[in-house]
């Protein structure tokens, strides 16, 4: 369990929050609308209504003691790159800033920000990847040339083994789980049989994912 401050309860904060609180971790919650601050009471350990951009305001709150600091103001750039600057300023562990162009990306990284979320951008281009294909089911990216990718099983993979496709000699890729009736399989070998429905999880470079599946 970690300590987290949230600082903004926009539809993204709030949403951040319900994952935080499902996840067992205790969550601080700061917003200048009391509105907001009541929607999300049901998901967060403790709230302040306030100005995060109020310095005496955010060293009230023992920036020091979370373990990390999310800032999630939409629509207010500003507010959100100085509330970024001044929680590095006190001390803050780690701080995570929503961006929502690669020019605020730059900015937020360049004035305390350790990490940088885009959810309209990573949403975006998870739907077009998603939705694009008949043969995607889920997607991790995990960098500009790797993912993950959960796909339907190649019907004439049907009744072979991990062996027998070597998938990883032909084209880079390995086989990480195997999902059969809802229930996902990790422990994969070669000697793993597919059977007819099943999804696999794959591990590979994009363009070597997209040659081996046609996607």
């Amino acid at each position: 369990m970690k300590s987290i401050l949230l600082i903004g309860l926009g539809r993204f904060g709030k949403h951040i929050a319900v994952e935080l609180n499902a996840l067992g971790h205790q969550v601080m919650a700061v917003d200048i609308s009391e509105e907001r601050m009541d929607e999300c009471l049901p998901y967060i350990t403790g709230g302040q209504i306030g100005n995060s951009t109020n310095e005496a305001f955010l060293t009230s709150l023992g920036i020091r003691n979370f373990d990390v600091c999310f800032v999630t103001i939409g629509g207010d750039f500003q507010a959100s790159l100085e509330t970024t600057c001044l929680l590095k300023e006190l001390g803050a562990k780690l701080v995570v800033s929503r961006a929502e162009r690669d020019g605020q990306a730059k900015l937020l990284l360049r004035n305390g920000a350790d990490e940088v979320v885009y959810p309209e951008k990573q949403l975006a281009k998870w739907a077009a990847i998603r939705f694009s294909s008949n043969h995607i089911l889920d997607y991790i990216s995990l960098d500009e040339e790797h993912a993950i990718f959960e796909v339907t099983l190649p019907q004439d993979w049907e009744g072979k083994t991990v062996g027998k496709i070597d998938i990883r000699r032909k084209y880079g890729i390995n086989i990480l789980g195997v999902k059969r009736e809802g229930k996902l399989h990790l422990s994969v070998t070669t000697e793993t049989q597919f059977a007819k429905d099943d999804t696999i999880l794959v591990l590979g470079k994009n363009r070597d994912l997209q040659k081996c599946f046609r996607i």
